[in-house]
């Protein structure tokens, strides 16, 4: 077994003989964060069970799975795979969407499994290379690469029959994305930018498995995160990245860092730092 973490991002390369792996109401219970792995079969054969799915996975293929709700991944014989792990919050993608392509295969020889597919095998000969500022930077490019090869597939689930549900989050998406450094970015602004009822808007974040003010406080925390633990903005003061990505007041972006991360945004910042 091979593993080399990048910033939020786990990636290990596992071969082993056959054996079964099954993630149980107490594991889960006793993890404090819940985590998205998405396996790259490189050898043998696996089999993926979550969310009353099986997915069958041969080399190159492809498959995501929840650690926050029960799975079995069982290998008959020998094999190989490349396993990466990130936080639900990574993704640019609410997990209620994401849960909708667990334990499904996703072919390594057809759509955003073409790009994937190799990049992730280039990821595993190079584990031991993988390290520094370029490593932090290849690890964000990573997850956004995921993220757009976890919008495909779910349009592909939808057999491009988007609702109009759907095309309004996608919309209000977009728009809270650019608008994140606006303090004053809120439920009702961004109903009002839409044509909507503040009602409705909270309506389809409950039905994507989120809520309007945790899909905002979510992603600013997530840049801020990620601006602190890069090398080349070290000279950036704490307060001078909150107030970029909308949080005005210091004391509160660090209260409600802290309770996100376990630690303060200055920890986090010097933590990085020395693990270069």
């Amino acid at each position: 077994m091979k593993s080399r973490s990048l910033d939020d991002l786990a990636v290990v390369e596992v071969s082993a003989s056959g054996h079964s792996v099954e993630r149980t109401e107490s594991l889960i219970a006793r993890s404090d964060r819940p985590y998205f792995k998405l396996n790259l079969q490189l050898s043998g054969t696996g089999i993926l069970v979550q969310d009353n799915r099986e997915a069958v996975l041969r080399p190159g293929d492809l498959a995501v799975y929840d650690t926050n709700r029960p799975y079995t991944l069982a290998f008959e014989s020998d094999a190989r795979t490349l396993v990466l792990m990130f936080p639900h919050d990574a993704v640019d993608l609410p997990a209620g969407l994401l849960g909708r392509l667990t334990a499904t295969r996703m072919a390594g020889d057809q759509g955003m499994g073409q790009m994937v597919s190799p990049f992730m095998t280039q990821l595993a000969q190079n584990l031991d290379v993988l390290s520094g500022p370029s490593g932090s930077r290849l690890a964000r490019n990573t997850v956004d690469l995921l993220s757009t090869m976890f919008a495909a597939e779910l349009d592909l689930l939808r057999d491009g029959a988007t609702s109009p549900q759907e095309e309004l989050l996608n919309r209000v998406r977009r728009f809270i994305e650019a608008n994140l450094s606006d303090p004053a970015l809120s439920p009702s602004s961004i109903a009002a930018a839409h044509f909507i009822s503040v009602r409705h808007l909270h309506s389809v974040f409950r039905v994507a498995g989120t809520t309007v003010a945790h899909w905002i406080r979510t992603v600013r925390l997530e840049n801020c995160r990620r601006e602190l633990r890069d090398p080349l903005l070290a000279h950036h003061p704490v307060s001078g990245i909150a107030a970029r990505w909308g949080f005005m007041d210091a004391a509160h972006f660090s209260r409600i860092f802290q309770t996100a991360y376990g630690e303060p945004p200055s920890a986090q910042r010097q933590a990085a730092l020395l693990s270069r």
